[in-house]
């Protein structure tokens, strides 16, 4: 028998377009999910058992991530010590090579955290250029980070009106993806702000004219492509195809079908920024007794 497996939660970053999505695929497609890479190194650390990723927040592919998170059991061979959060980042980022993979944090925690069921909320960042007249106009660098939506300025002050419509605890079932799995449509936006936003290169004064904003959503959790379909929507009121007022007359509506087929983000522009505990969750308990785990909803 090998010493008790401890339990990390780990943050991780990936840049999404070279991936299937975060989740773990079979081996043989062309993409593959970063959870593959990330098992792969984890093996490599020679545990005695395999190491599973339980990832907090699904990403599609060319969805990208400032910050996911999971929780591994990493058991190692009898007389080993456990791995320190510092060990673990460097050993799983050292075989992780030069995939667009980074570990940015691990930390010891409970048996009963659960890196999905614990998470406080998520927040993510849509980020749009405008100012564009032609695909050819996005800079090398801000290519596959950003949405460059064709026709000319947006109405920010539309899209903030319709963005507040959508503020607050809704049935969400019209911005939800056709495809996405049986479960409950209500869902608490607890932020859906537009703000300016820099790009890459902006602080060199090159570019000019084009015009950098972030759409910033937070919520416990999210429906199955809710974010995407949210922003295109908005983006559409930006157009004028949509008023904010046919925004929640959709809403009205619970039926994903409503939402018109151009309403929908690409994926490169969306990033997971963050994923938020409780630090009473995180923290190890100093004596045996442990706590429920983490509520599952």
């Amino acid at each position: 028998m090998g010493s008790a497996p401890a339990r990390y939660l780990v943050f991780f970053q990936y840049f999404g377009t070279r991936y299937s999505g975060v989740m773990e695929t079979k081996s043989d497609q062309a993409l593959v999910g970063v959870q593959n890479y990330l098992e792969r190194a984890a093996a490599r650390l020679q545990p005695s058992a395999p190491v599973r990723f339980h990832i907090s927040s699904r990403t599609d592919s060319g969805v990208h991530a400032l910050a996911n998170a999971a929780h591994l059991d990493v058991q190692r061979a009898p007389g080993r010590a456990a791995f320190s959060g510092e060990q673990l980042v460097r050993g799983l980022n050292r075989h992780l090579g030069p995939e667009p993979i980074r570990i940015l944090s691990a930390q010891r925690v409970p048996s009963t955290f659960h890196a999905r069921f614990c998470a406080l909320s998520r927040t993510y960042i849509y980020r749009l250029l405008l100012g564009c007249a032609h695909g050819s106009q996005i800079p090398v660098f801000e290519r596959d980070l950003c949405w460059a939506p064709p026709g000319g300025p947006l109405d920010i002050a539309a899209m903030r009106e319709a963005a507040r419509l959508l503020l607050g605890t809704h049935d969400f079932s019209t911005f939800r993806s056709l495809h996405a799995e049986e479960q409950s449509p209500v869902r608490t936006l607890l932020q859906l702000q537009l703000q300016p936003g820099p790009g890459l290169l902006s602080h060199h004064g090159l570019h000019s004219g084009l015009e950098f904003w972030e759409v910033t959503v937070k919520s416990k959790s999210f429906l199955y492509r809710q974010v995407r379909r949210m922003v295109g929507a908005l983006v559409a009121v930006g157009q004028g195809r949509l008023s904010p007022q046919q925004v929640q007359q959709l809403l009205e509506l619970k039926d994903p079908r409503a939402l018109p087929p151009h309403a929908m983000a690409p994926a490169s522009g969306l990033f997971l920024k963050s994923v938020e505990y409780s630090q009473a969750d995180l923290a190890l308990p100093g004596a045996p007794a442990e706590e429920e785990l983490c509520g599952l909803s």
